[in-house]
């Protein structure tokens, strides 16, 4: 990435059009903040896309199954390609952010999201859907990443933490969106064309992205908020850097934590819930699609309380414990009780709220190693949330198609609900593993362990 004030942008680019923005004492001036907001909503809009895609299989299960006339495994290794290039892509992420920006990017992140898109939604068997599955993960890992170097860049120090807040609420927004709206317009039109459509928005955030986007405001005439360009101290070399993060205990126990919490919320909301609610309490689809839309959104609202709660409280280790054992409280309610709908319903709040404790280990990772392994540390540990959906979704469609009675309605299986839960335990075990490994973890005090 370039620092700033030394931007590349081509000759024939809007910002060799413009004369420096200069304030007071012929200063340059920062960017407006309607240009900043634009110039960051255009990476945030494909980590939209990004989570709509992760989590839209689940109100379209029955269709995939028909389609592709597939059981619960395959459906859940279908769902799971994106986790799979997702997981791969975080540490590489990084290190391209670095070398190509995230104008670049974000670009070919929505091209290829793009590509896949419509691979997926013209795909005449399983395996060319699994490709399109693959290359949306890979492209839309890119994303976030990107989106929080824009930050760095465009806003003010004192923004960025509200930009990386709003981050979450666009995820969350994607999530939504592939609930209900979604479950409604396939039914409408049919998941393939609506998976189409979906590839040509992309292609045209794509072209947005090139035109619009720029790496640092010095490429637009103004001033930037980037503080990190006079950095003397030469950076560590990837594989060692890498070596060395793993050599800390915290990073390996952090990452593993959220395979379980994390994974419990992608495997219910992200794939299984709904159909576990259509078929085992007659629900119709978007009024199950509705149900574990809450479930994300209070997920989401538990993660950055959670956090700043922690930081208030100087420490990390307890608020993360006690969530997680509300968590597991209620997973272990929602999996094993009889519950009658509006009791599950209302635990599904505070069961996602508690699961939202996977930011505290955001910033307890960062604060168990140096300062200058602490990127490295963070693709690392955003792993865990994403391998969670990677093996559970489809360990509990493994599950469910070993617990089968044999019935199919309309093309695809039915389960009855001995099934679920049994599938379902899956996730429990991982919840109480992650409880325990969560034990062993040193605590940060609010502070860097290591100088």
């Amino acid at each position: 990435m370039s620092a700033p004030g030394t931007g590349s942008a081509p000759a024939d680019t809007p910002a060799s059009h413009h004369a420096p923005a200069t304030g007071l004492a012929g200063r340059l001036a920062f960017p407006p903040a309607l240009l900043a907001w634009s110039v960051w909503g255009l990476g945030a809009l494909l980590y939209l896309i990004g989570f709509y895609q992760r989590v839209a299989p689940a109100v379209i299960t029955d269709r995939l199954m028909t389609e592709f006339a597939i059981g619960g495994a395959a459906l859940g290794n279908l769902s799971a390609f994106y986790f799979y290039s997702y997981v791969a892509m975080q540490i590489p992420t990084g290190m391209i952010a670095d070398r190509w920006g995230p104008r670049r990017l974000l670009t070919a992140g929505a091209g290829v999201a793009a590509l896949g898109t419509a691979l997926f939604a013209f795909a005449p068997d399983i395996y060319w859907a699994s490709a399109g599955r693959l290359l949306i993960g890979a492209s839309v890992a890119v994303a976030f990443v990107s989106m929080l170097k824009l930050a760095s860049h465009w806003f003010s120090p004192q923004q960025y933490a509200l930009a990386s807040g709003m981050a979450l609420l666009m995820g969350v927004v994607g999530g939504v969106v592939a609930g209900v709206p979604l479950r409604f317009v396939v039914e409408l039109f049919g998941w393939r064309p609506v998976m189409a459509l979906t590839a040509g928005l992309t292609a045209l955030l794509c072209i947005a992205t090139w035109l619009r986007v720029r790496d640092d405001p010095s490429e637009r005439g103004y001033a930037s908020h980037f503080q990190g360009a006079h950095q003397s101290q030469a950076p560590t070399p990837v594989l060692r850097g890498l070596m060395e993060v793993l050599s800390y205990r915290n990073v390996w126990i952090l990452m593993a934590v959220p395979i379980g919490f994390t994974g419990a919320v992608l495997t219910f909301a992200g794939l299984w819930g709904v159909p576990y609610l259509r078929q085992v309490h007659g629900l119709d689809p978007k009024m199950a699609a509705a149900i574990t839309s809450t479930l994300l959104v209070s997920w989401a609202l538990g993660g950055p309380l959670l956090g700043s709660w922690s930081e208030r409280m100087g420490m990390r280790k307890p608020l993360y414990l006690i969530a997680s054992g509300v968590a597991l409280l209620g997973w272990s309610a929602i999996i094993f009780l009889p519950l009658p709908l509006w009791a599950l319903v209302a635990l599904l709040v505070p069961t996602g709220f508690a699961s939202g404790n996977i930011i505290i280990g955001f910033a307890w990772a960062k604060e168990s190693v140096p300062l200058r392994l602490v990127g490295t540390a963070s693709g690392v540990c955003n792993m865990g949330p994403l391998m969670g959906g990677m093996f559970l979704q489809p360990a509990v469609g493994w599950m469910l198609d070993l617990r089968w009675n044999g019935v199919i309605e309309n093309g695809a299986p039915l389960y009855q609900s001995a099934a679920y839960r049994s599938g379902f335990t899956l996730i429990f075990a991982a919840l109480v593993v992650a409880g325990i490994a969560l034990c062993f973890a040193r605590e940060s005090h609010c502070k860097q362990m290591h100088e």
